[in-house]
């Protein structure tokens, strides 16, 4: 997708009306990570598919990349173009996890 085009609004003008709602955004990740952190039994985080998607996407966000979204929307999509014999599960799972992939 190129993004060649402008937003008509004005950096002011998206700051003024999106700064409050993307605070709090970022304060729900904070919280997420937090409760992670503390989690009953300890286990780290990190090891999970979803959230290495996570901080893949994460490190996108914080980049001088012109192409965010592209790039996220990537990180958490199936590649695969071929039709599986059967759903590996009832609901998605918000990201692709590779290690599910029939080689």
């Amino acid at each position: 997708m190129n993004q060649s085009s402008t937003c008509p609004l004005t950096t002011r003008q998206i700051i003024d009306e999106y700064f409050i709602e993307n605070r709090t955004r970022v304060l729900d990740l904070a919280a997420y990570f937090d409760r992670l952190h503390r989690s009953a039994d300890g286990e780290p985080a990190a090891a999970d598919f979803r959230m290495q998607a996570l901080e893949r996407a994460l490190q996108v966000l914080i980049s001088n990349d012109p192409e965010k979204i592209d790039q996220i929307q990537m990180i958490f999509s199936d590649p695969s173009t071929e039709l599986k014999p059967k759903l590996e599960a009832k609901s998605a799972s918000g990201a692709w996890n590779s290690a599910s992939e029939v080689r």
